[in-house]
């Protein structure tokens, strides 16, 4: 077991903390009610859910104990940014079924949590960590070293990670931890090479829900680097000292950094500087390097977890006869995998970390000095990486590949080249090349990267597609520069070249506003790291090397009696090549239900020129409907057919089809048509393919289009919004709510968006909740309850089919009876409105006969009349359910 004494110091202030948290919550002890469950699982867990009220700040927890009785080692769960407690329960279920208490919570302003978002301040964030911990050292299951010392270890992943580092550095309880795709310091993440990662950091800010969720000197801070481009002193303080290396000397637990290989946020030179640190104290660490990251590729979540696990099994429960694995341990890819187009993965280890400058292998490049341009403002910019953009399976499976999206703009970028390898080469770690760079404003921004070149037309791979920003002040003159390239993993085959470039730009960062001229030279060849004692793990024989000599001739019979049953789309339907979109007999199963359906035998069709309002009760299967539409999932029988062809996950077709199904995050500091260029950029389509100005004049914008989004309305971000789903000019345009948060005036106008862009013969689906809204938008209706349609046809026919009549009454009238008129003869529903009744007349009923009856039950009649409006008709059709 691992212990860590503090000395006299550390152990008042933690007795003075203890006993001012013990007050703290003993208040809370009565203000809350614990309830616990067990699962369904054969070894059962007991969780309990219950709201801490820390410093003023509500933070939402859930504790997880196992069925075994005694104490037990405690574990901290953290999640990562954006996310909440609920994302770790699955981890936490297992690590308490394994013997541990686990106790998860989701950070200041995630999930039911209350509090401004402090990037993990230690005053905030950290210090809750620390409170956390003194409730753990009162409960009754959990193991102590000593009085209010309880066994604790704590993991968790990026943001999580963080706070797991920082908790080990402020609290001298903590005896190990596990962060895993994590930050060293945020503001050598936010700001490598002094140059401001603007894109990532917008994201940040934007996945938060806001600069108005974080501290103000937050807010602050990223509005002036955002504006400036450029951070500043103030701004690497702020962040720092947010930072676990603003106490590195204090973090001395045993500790498993666990790093993504794919990841331009947080990449692996920040677990090599927390490594180096760590050691430095005398802690045991091991490093390990993962195919995924937070740019996409294989996460390897069960292997990480179970490591995690062994690792606080040898240092919280003191069992030294399990194997926490190698020092160091890189994955690498070997191939793809046929039966589901999966990277193979295969893993690499060594006895000891080997840094990232292990064993250099100097390799020549030729190129002589070279001048390109910094256009103004960096546009147009090249593109490497696509933040925040990364975790969809296509970009994953192309990034931990090894293959991705690379561009650099000629005239603004200085390339220097190998020759052919003569032996495979593999990149283990930060290369390394010193560049003499002369700028005619007098500070350079360059973007460093390395590309493996293969032989022929190939197209060159930019590993992990990572680079690294570098600004060089006082260059005027010229200036020597040693610049550090991203840290990887990756071999260079024979025959295939390396090709270092130095870019003026990239779409990640922000460059100067102002133009110039960089001229730069190599000064020597390039230092590669290597590793040779990494020795890699053999590719174990596929399982199908066993069983399919013996069921080979099953498969072949099999095959031949599904051969029509292939999963190759249908082929287009050319009588429906100019229909919008045609459901056919749709069904969609609830997840592990067999008989239960989201969606059931479901057929509509829509036509061009039509506004189409999609309508429904909460669990109507409305959204399940646009999910399958837009090819998220996929349906279990029918099908969708969007101008004749069949709808699939990735269907080309689905480019015909634009979507605003969430809110958008626009990056603040930008103006509008700025937002809208970007994310047409990402899309790596032509820029005239976008119709920019087509789709901001349908939107409507007017001068607000030059100026940051940060100064927009509600109604405006939603009319950005819809113009972004309209870039391009979609002739199939998919909108969930578009009038949400918008008040009446901004409702009207959205209104006139969704007209005008119909009116050009393309076709728009609604799904809103606001009934009086779509009777004035839509021209069609579809109304689904519980997963099945209950009507379709114009909004005219419906609002008056029916036989709907209201019934105005003297008074309000009792359920028992509304249910006796339901009931009645010629009457298909009743429902009570704040006028009457609403009654649908069944086939045969009529208005005579309704009035008869209501007289016979002593119902207060004052007038009957048809009913015209669609919030009764809709009520009407669904009986009420809504």
């Amino acid at each position: 077991m691992h212990l860590r004494l503090p000395g006299p110091r550390a152990l008042l202030r933690g007795r003075r903390r203890a006993a001012a948290a013990a007050a703290a919550l003993a208040v809370l002890a009565g203000a809350g009610t614990w309830t616990a469950a067990a699962s369904d699982d054969p070894a059962p867990v007991h969780r309990a859910d219950r709201i801490m009220a820390v410093d003023g700040v509500r933070l939402d927890t859930s504790y997880f104990t196992p069925d075994s009785p005694g104490r037990h080692p405690a574990v901290l769960l953290g999640h990562g940014f954006g996310g909440s407690k609920a994302d770790v329960r699955q981890q936490a279920e297992d690590l308490a079924r394994h013997g541990y208490a686990v106790l998860t919570w989701s950070a200041r302003g995630f999930g039911r949590s209350t509090g401004r978002i402090g990037l993990n301040d230690p005053r905030g964030e950290v210090a809750d960590v620390s409170k956390l911990i003194d409730w753990l050292a009162r409960r009754p299951e959990v193991r102590l070293d000593h009085p209010g010392d309880p066994r604790v270890g704590v993991a968790g992943a990026s943001y999580g990670g963080a706070i797991a580092l920082l908790a080990a550095g402020y609290d001298p309880r903590v005896d190990a931890i596990a962060p895993a795709i994590t930050y060293w310091n945020l503001a050598d993440a936010l700001f490598p090479g002094g140059v401001f990662k603007k894109l990532w950091t917008g994201y940040f800010f934007g996945s938060g829900g806001g600069c108005r969720r974080f501290e103000p000197a937050l807010c602050r801070m990223y509005e002036r680097v955002a504006e400036s481009g450029t951070p500043d002193a103030q701004a690497r303080e702020l962040l720092a000292r947010r930072s676990p290396s603003a106490v590195a000397d204090r973090i001395a637990v045993p500790t498993l950094l666990v790093q993504g290989q794919t990841d331009s946020l947080f990449p692996l030179g920040q677990a090599d500087a927390a490594a180096r640190a760590i050691r430095a104290n005398g802690a045991p660490v091991a490093v390990d390097w993962i195919a995924g990251g937070h740019d996409g590729g294989d996460l390897e979540t069960d292997r990480v977890r179970s490591r995690v696990t062994a690792w606080f099994d040898r240092y919280l429960k003191g069992d030294t006869g399990v194997g926490t694995g190698p020092a160091f341990r890189v994955t690498r890819t070997g191939g793809v995998d046929s039966t589901d187009g999966t990277a193979r993965l295969r893993g690499a280890s060594a006895d000891g970390y080997p840094g990232l400058h292990h064993t250099p292998v100097r390799v020549p490049l030729t190129g002589h000095a070279q001048s390109f341009t910094d256009p103004p403002g960096g546009s147009p910019p090249a593109v490497s990486s696509l933040p925040g953009l990364g975790t969809g399976d296509g970009l994953a499976r192309l990034s931990s590949l090894g293959v991705g999206i690379s561009l650099d703009v000629p005239g603004q970028y200085a390339s220097f080249e190998s020759a052919p390898m003569a032996r495979d080469l593999r990149i283990t770690g930060s290369p390394t090349a010193t560049l003499h760079v002369t700028s005619t404003r007098g500070d350079a921004v360059l973007f460093a990267k390395v590309y493996d070149v293969g032989p022929g037309s190939a197209r060159p791979v930019l590993p992990a597609q990572l680079v690294a920003p570098l600004r060089v002040t006082g260059a005027e003159h010229g200036k020597d520069v040693t610049v550090g390239l991203p840290a990887i993993d990756h071999e260079i085959q024979r025959g295939h070249r390396i090709r270092l470039v130095l870019a003026s730009t990239d779409l990640g960062y922000a460059s100067p506003a102002t133009p110039a001229t960089y001229t730069v030279s190599l000064e020597g060849g390039l230092g590669v790291p290597t590793v040779p004692g990494a020795v890699t793990a053999p590719a174990p024989l596929p399982s199908w090397v066993w069983w399919l000599p013996l069921l080979g001739a099953g498969t072949a019979l099999a095959l031949l009696l599904t051969a029509r049953r292939r999963t190759a789309a249908p082929a287009p339907d050319p009588e429906l090549a100019e229909v919008p979109l045609q459901i056919s007999d749709l069904s969609k199963r609830y997840a592990r239900s067999a008989d239960r359906y989201a969606v059931q035998g479901l057929t509509f069709r829509v036509e061009k020129g039509q506004v189409l309002g999609l309508l429904g009760p909460n669990g109507a299967g409305k959204t399940t409907t646009l999910r399958m539409l837009m090819g998220l999932i996929t349906p279990d029988g029918g099908e969708i057919r969007v101008f004749g062809h069949a709808v699939r996950p990735g269907a080309p077709v689905l480019s015909r089809v634009g979507a605003f199904v969430e809110g958008s995050g626009f990056l603040p500091h930008l103006s509008g048509r700025q937002n809208l260029e970007l994310y047409w950029q990402a899309t790596g389509r032509p820029a005239e393919d976008a119709h920019l100005d087509e789709a901001l004049r349908i939107a409507d914008l007017g001068d607000a289009l030059s100026r940051p989004v940060r100064t927009y309305s509600q109604g405006m971000r939603q009319r950005l919004a819809i113009a972004q789903a309209m870039l391009g000019l979609p002739e199939l345009l998919i909108l969930d709510e578009p009038t949400n948060g918008l008040d009446p005036p901004q409702i009207r106008e959205m209104r006139q968006v969704l007209i005008r862009y119909a009116a050009g013969g393309r076709t728009v689906i609604v799904s809103s909740h606001l009934l009086a809204e779509v009777e004035q938008s839509c021209t069609h209706l579809v109304v689904m309850d519980r997963g099945r349609l209950v009507q379709a046809g114009p909004v005219g026919e419906i609002v008056g089919a029916g036989d709907t009549l209201l019934v105005a009454t003297a008074r309000p009238l009792p359920e028992p009876v509304v249910e006796k008129v339901a009931a009645l003869d010629g009457v298909d529903s009743a429902v009570r409105t704040d006028d009457g009744l609403l009654v649908g007349l069944a086939a045969g009923g009529t208005p005579q006969r309704l009035v008869a009856e209501l007289v016979r039950l002593d119902v207060p009649v004052t007038a009957v009349g048809p009913h015209r409006r669609l919030e009764d008709a809709f009520l009407t059709l669904i009986g009420g359910s809504a």
